[in-house]
């Protein structure tokens, strides 16, 4: 097949190119639209308590819980003088009449509350809903910012809450994507003169890079048309079909050149190329897709667009490198050497290079070596045993960000967070009149737990199971309910494990009448769990798709075993990185992070699923040649150190290339894609030294003729349906030209 592609390929080799030139003009004038349709949440499970909660507070009270809290500082003096009043007072009405905008509440709106002015007086709280989807929500906040931040009469206003928070995200990464284009694109561009010596050759990744990057914005913007995707999915995607572009055409690239260095023809070279090369690339995309589909068993959307979205991007990044690209090189030819910097020698694999040196060093004292390489990994891996999971809040954001600033103010200058009110929902309670001894003894029992400062009821506010005389919350849809709602104020930041504890000790409260539990603390409770619950079943995934490709390949069960065994060895210690530094705060003055004590629970998942698949790139391309070297000689020490020789450096080469890719989009100054970008950076870096360096021939030498055993009957099956590299003479001619090093 790959074969005939190639052929294929060479023959209309300008039409393909004419075809991928109007794809790319395409994508650019379609895919940049994506901004505007993907959404900022995807955190929570749809089916959860808390979910429900929400919709119920949604839709029969029309009464969600505010998204946009305003900060009105006076402009001169306190929020209770005559003037800032006023202001205020004027404000809250204005609100109250914006389109799109309900349950507009405020310090001054509300008899002055003490729990809405900051403890030095200065500054009052402005509370309102956004109704509407993600996009009504955003559009509304931008129109309301526009017209509202700033000098207000006798107030300054500033602008905080969920909805400001999300607007301020979406516009980060926006600037960030191009920021981290600006980088990586250069330094690039100079690690691919240094691998390939000249222009020419080194623009050939570049030109996939380009097809990658706008073809995912196609993709996700066909994507969000049809199903909810996260916004930072823009940055994750495009990092990982930058690296992926770069990665698939370093290998075409130096197999086309090799071929040429051998004398064979230009176009015979571009077959070769695509049907040995190509073939890996394929397989690469296969297996990177597969374990992103792991994705799909989770019910969070932000979670299942990387499955849609990722899937995307491997696609348009192999069809990319295994038919622009080649259809590219054979206009090109031999002028692919052109503009030569560095003048390189072909490599020739010997017993001399480093890799072969590496390999015959470790194999020479396998337990000892691998030993202390897991030792290592092991240790790197400990801080996970103590991670935090939580979900994204302000301090997502860089310091000095309006939102995160407001937010921090309303923790550290308020009593009680108001901005953080949420709801427990009772529903079908009929008449809640009728109730109202037992509401009263529930909201009495509610406001008792440990953590909330205030609950606020029908007919009264309830502080620290005291209760306080307070305005009637009653309207007339609320009366007209068949169910209420208490709205319950935290002393404790809901994102947190003290926000946790609020929530189980309320949903542990015995009632005589069924209540669900809202807001963010119990988010993350549901998310929590319903990534727990399913995690089982994506591991079973992606462990059964390693190990029936990898036996497809090998025809063995112990090398599938082992690449699964070492990868969980090095992502737990890129995981255990990562907790040292974005959990427990080091190097965060370095780095630009602010530690909040938490990992965002859906990374450790996200970045395992991609991570496991980039790993397999480079474990498949170094065991085809170990086996390939193996069914030559019989001889497994030597078989094992002529493969890490002869893929020694390209792989080397790709795997910096894919780790300045993701630090590149490191430099984001939004924490949740710094730890993503760095984590797979150091994911990559650790599997090209210290796995594939030093425990992959270590195990391999302790293995021995084990490595490519399988019993009869699994032989048999391989025999008929294994996934074989090269095919007739084109094979044949490899083994004499290997025979002959």
């Amino acid at each position: 097949m790959f074969t005939r592609l190639g052929r294929i390929t060479v023959r209309r080799r300008r039409l393909v190119l004419a075809l991928t030139g109007l794809f790319v003009v395409v994508a650019a004038v379609l895919g940049t639209g994506v901004f505007g349709s993907l959404k900022s949440g995807g955190f929570n499970d749809p089916s959860a308590e808390s979910t429900t909660a929400m919709q119920v507070l949604d839709e029969t009270f029309q009464a969600g819980d505010a998204n946009l809290v305003i900060l009105a500082k006076a402009a001169d003096g306190k929020v209770d003088e005559p003037a800032a009043a006023a202001a205020g007072t004027a404000l809250t009405e204005r609100l109250a009449a914006e389109p799109g905008v309900s349950r507009v509440a405020s310090y001054w709106s509300l008899a002055k509350a003490p729990p809405l002015r900051s403890n030095d007086g200065t500054r009052a709280i402005v509370v309102a809903r956004i109704i509407g989807d993600d996009k009504e929500v955003s559009d509304t906040y931008d129109r309301l910012a526009a017209t509202y931040k700033g000098d207000q009469g006798g107030v300054r206003v500033r602008f905080g809450g969920v909805a400001a928070i999300n607007a301020d995200i979406g516009s980060q990464i926006e600037g960030d994507l191009a920021k981290a284009e600006g980088i990586s694109v250069p330094v690039t561009l100079v690690l691919l003169v240094l691998v390939f010596g000249g222009l020419v050759a080194a623009g050939m990744p570049l030109f996939v890079a380009v097809i990658a990057i706008f073809g995912t914005f196609l993709a996700l913007f066909s994507i969000a048309q049809v199903t909810d995707v996260s916004i930072y999915s823009v940055n994750l995607t495009t990092a990982l079909g930058l690296g992926l572009a770069i990665d698939y055409s370093l290998f075409i690239v130096s197999r086309f050149r090799e071929e040429l260095a051998r004398g064979v023809s230009v176009p015979d070279a571009v077959v070769r190329a695509v049907e040995t090369a190509g073939r890996t690339v394929a397989f690469s995309a296969l297996t990177v897709a597969a374990w992103l589909s792991a994705l799909l068993v989770f019910p969070l959307y932000f979670l299942r667009s990387f499955a849609y979205a990722g899937t995307a991007v491997v696609v348009v990044a192999a069809v990319g490198s295994i038919v622009s690209l080649p259809a590219l090189l054979a206009v090109t030819g031999r002028r692919v050497d052109k503009l030569q910097i560095l003048k390189r020698r072909p490599a020739v694999a010997g017993r001399n290079g480093f890799w072969h040196r590496l390999a015959t060093l470790v194999m020479r004292r396998p337990v000892a070596v691998g030993g202390a390489a897991i030792a290592v990994l092991l240790v790197l891996g400990l801080p996970f045993t103590k991670v935090n999971f939580g979900l994204p809040t302000a301090s997502t954001l860089p310091k000095g960000t309006e939102s995160r600033v407001v937010s921090e103010e309303l923790a550290r200058d308020f009593d009680g967070n108001t901005a953080e009110d949420f709801a427990v929902v009772l529903a079908d309670l009929g008449d809640p009149s009728a109730r109202t001894v037992e509401l009263d003894a529930f909201a009495r029992t509610v406001s008792a737990v440990p953590g909330i400062a205030r609950v606020r009821a029908l007919t009264g506010t309830y502080a620290a199971g005291a209760v306080a005389a307070g305005p009637d919350a009653r309207s007339a849809d609320f009366q007209r309910a068949t169910g209420t709602w208490l709205t319950v104020t935290p002393s404790v930041p809901m994102v947190s494990g003290a926000g946790e504890k609020v929530v189980q000790r309320l949903r542990s409260l015995d009632a005589p009448f069924a209540f669900g539990v809202e807001g963010r603390g119990a988010e993350l409770v549901d998310t929590k769990a319903a990534i727990v619950s399913r995690l089982p079943a994506a591991l079973a995934i992606i462990a059964g798709i390693t190990f029936v490709l990898l036996f497809l390949v090998f025809g063995s069960l112990l090398v599938p075993l082992k690449a699964i065994v070492l990868n969980l060895l090095s992502l737990s210690a890129t995981f255990g990185a990562m907790v040292w530094i974005f959990q427990q705060g080091h190097l965060g003055s370095v780095l630009g992070i602010t530690a909040t004590g938490q990992l965002d629970v859906t990374m450790p998942i996200l970045m395992f699923c991609i991570a496991f698949g980039l790993s397999m790139d480079y474990e498949v391309f170094l065991l085809s040649r170990i086996k390939e070297e193996h069914d030559l000689t019989g001889d497994n020490t030597h078989s094992v150190a002529m493969g890490l020789e002869r893929t020694g450096r390209i792989v080397t080469a790709a795997a910096v290339l894919l780790a300045v890719t993701f630090i590149a989009f490191a430099t984001s100054g939004v924490s949740i894609i710094k730890l993503f970008g760095l984590g797979l950076a150091l994911a990559v870096v650790m599997d090209a030294t210290i796995i594939r360096g030093l425990l992959v021939p270590a195990f391999m030498r302790l293995a021995g003729e084990a490595n490519w055993w399988a019993p009869a009957p699994l032989k048999r099956i391989h025999e008929r349906f294994g996934i074989k590299e090269g095919d007739g003479p084109t094979s044949e001619r490899e083994l004499v030209e290997v025979g002959r090093r």
